[in-house]
């Protein structure tokens, strides 16, 4: 049996798991930090490396106390490195490195955008589907505030990277959308709750890097994604509809329509890469895979005989059972990290799967 802490600290949650074996999440705890950056509109890096130091020890304790175990029975501390907000992560990278030396346990450093795909795969269900080898090719969305990305991971555990955004990535321009129609933060869920009132036919945002204005797109760009241009266009809907910014029923729609316009690039993209690649599985993960809109039109447009893995809602946003999880495939085979890592702010191209 492998019992493996982890520990989240990259943006503002702070958050530690236990999970057994790679698959079995014995507890989950999350403090958020969104009530301290609201005021702010957007996460303040300082202030969220000062909050992760308070809260640690708060999530230790009930993590360890949920699970059943104490520090005496982890096997390893696995922490996410990167990619992140430095200053945050460097709190927790600490921590971990001061857990990991005083209780003289196993030490691993976690992608956390890696950390986001096993998030898909955490529980009996999902590890059945990873270790089928009817999965392959398998086609992952990673949609986030940081990060939008196809991959093609293969059963031997290569990965081809078909595309990211060249600008903005979904979860931030959801989060700029929301600011700019003074509907608060966290932009991602206010701007569905909004739109559940609103017609998401009722004003059209360009689809940048679809085809949809006509324009042939070039190979480079056929699985890259771009998000500021549909937040340019929703800047200057908001500018010609000034007066109407009081009436709740013109919000509503334009964050209906807008949210669609973004909800549609991903699925359009996706499921190009499923087809061209003729692919068995699509898994969709991150923080922005809450998202219901999205998880519909995913369940609505993939294909008969391609099964598809959403993430479960609890495990999108950022924690640390993703983390913990992840790391058992690294003390599985053997892969520790020195106490020398460093925290990295932008993802490394990923070539291999360290969970296969």
């Amino acid at each position: 049996m492998g019992l493996i802490l982890g520990i989240e600290s990259s943006c503002d949650e702070t958050a530690a798991a236990v999970v057994e074996n790679g698959y079995l999440v014995r507890s989950s705890v999350i403090a958020s930090q969104i009530a301290k950056h609201a005021v702010h509109g957007g996460v303040v890096p300082e202030l969220a490396a000062r909050e992760h130091l308070k809260a640690l020890n708060c999530v230790l304790s009930p993590a360890l106390s949920e699970a059943g175990v104490t520090m005496k029975d982890i096997d390893a501390v696995a922490v996410t490195q990167g990619p992140g907000l430095i200053p945050a992560l460097i709190v927790g990278l600490s921590f971990a490195k001061g857990l990991a030396a005083g209780w003289n346990k196993k030490f691993i450093g976690v992608n956390h955008f890696v950390g986001h795909i096993y998030s898909a795969f955490l529980g009996e269900e999902g590890r059945g589907v990873l270790e089928n080898k009817n999965s392959y090719p398998l086609l992952a969305l990673v949609v986030s505030g940081g990060h939008t990305s196809l991959l093609i991971i293969d059963g031997d555990g290569r990965v081809t990277n078909l595309g990211s955004t060249i600008d903005d990535a979904a979860g931030e321009a959801l989060d700029k959308g929301a600011k700019l129609l003074g509907l608060g933060y966290p932009g991602g869920p206010v701007i569905q709750k909004t739109a559940e009132n609103g017609d998401g036919k009722k004003y059209y945002f360009p689809r940048p890097l679809t085809g949809a204005a006509g324009k042939a797109l070039s190979e480079e760009n056929l699985f890259n994604f771009s998000f500021s241009g549909i937040k340019t266009a929703l800047l200057y809907h908001v500018k010609k509809h000034e007066n109407e910014l009081s009436d709740a029923q013109f919000i509503a729609d334009t964050a209906a329509s807008y949210q669609e316009a973004v909800v549609d690039v991903l699925v359009k993209k996706t499921m190009l890469a499923a087809k061209k690649y003729n692919v068995k599985v699509i898994v969709c993960a991150g923080g922005v895979a809450c998202n219901s809109l999205l998880r519909s039109e995913l369940e609505k447009h993939t294909p008969e005989g391609i099964q598809l893995r959403l993430a479960e809602r609890k495990n999108c946003t950022d924690n640390a059972a993703m983390i913990a999880g992840l790391g058992w495939h690294y003390f599985r085979k053997g892969m520790f990290s020195g106490f020398d890592i460093d925290a990295f702010a932008r993802h490394p191209v990923m070539s291999q799967a360290p969970f296969l």
